[in-house]
């Protein structure tokens, strides 16, 4: 069976995006899942997190035709796989703005190894420009980590409409496969406000499993590691954990 192909996007930075992309990566890779990721983000921070800086071949010299995906991709562990980014990555837009069909170019290449992996997952840049179409267009769902703060839900109207847009003219199997709420406290009221409201507006959308506030999900970054080789025991681990599980069910049982 082919890939499931999910984006992880919000424009609105510092809501765990790349910390998400890389430990529920990481979580279903322990859940006996073929997982690749892929970093469209210009500021490459995926990519730095796992250790990989200025690599020879990228998500940038993929799009540009200079080399293959099979090419661009990094093997971190047996059948957990990385395709890095760069900084030149904030030139494509630009770029590959002329290119005939220059929306399908991303789910072009990943067309070719689908068949080769369970999971796909994307970390999209915090913009609504041609990576993130890009994006969109090569996915089957949508996933927005939303924290648990007064202007979550801020600008998210545009998102969505955004996908509504790539939706209908672009890639018509695109769906808002889920939201999760991150950096959470249940000591601070606010974030029991704010999770209570997010919780009324996403309904059934919403996963269960809420990531909590945790030292060790931001320290594992500097030791260029998943939380799971970094401290399997915190909360950060557990929460991805049950995070990983919850996806495998979803997508299980809409396959």
């Amino acid at each position: 069976m082919a890939a499931q192909v999910i984006s992880i996007s919000n424009h609105k930075g510092g809501v765990g995006k790349t910390t998400s992309v890389v430990n529920l990566g990481a979580g279903l890779h322990q859940l006996g899942k073929r997982v690749l990721m892929i970093d469209m983000d210009p500021q490459a921070n995926l990519s730095q997190s796992l250790g990989i800086f200025e690599p020879e071949k990228s998500v940038y010299t993929m799009l540009r035709g200079f080399c293959k995906i099979e090419e661009a991709m990094q093997e971190l562990e047996l059948d957990l796989q990385l395709i890095p980014s760069e900084l030149d990555l904030s030139g494509a837009e630009l770029e590959l703005s002329m290119e005939a069909g220059r929306e399908f170019i991303l789910k072009d290449h990943i067309n070719k190894v689908k068949d080769n992996f369970d999971f796909i997952l994307i970390d999209c840049p915090p913009s609504l420009g041609l990576l993130t179409i890009n994006a969109f267009t090569a996915s089957n769902q949508v996933f927005f980590p939303l924290q648990a703060q007064f202007l979550a839900t801020q600008g998210l109207k545009k998102l969505l409409e955004v996908i509504e847009k790539v939706k209908q003219r672009l890639n018509q199997d695109l769906e808002i496969g889920g939201v999760f709420i991150t950096q959470f406290d249940k000591r601070k009221i606010l974030n029991r406000n704010v999770k209570d409201a997010i919780e009324k507006h996403f309904g059934d959308t919403l996963f269960k499993t809420v990531i909590r506030e945790n030292v060790a999900l931001a320290e594992a970054p500097s030791k260029q590691t998943n939380i799971f080789k970094y401290n399997p025991k915190s909360n950060g681990a557990l929460d991805y954990w049950g995070l990983a599980q919850e996806v495998l069910e979803r997508t299980t049982v809409n396959a």
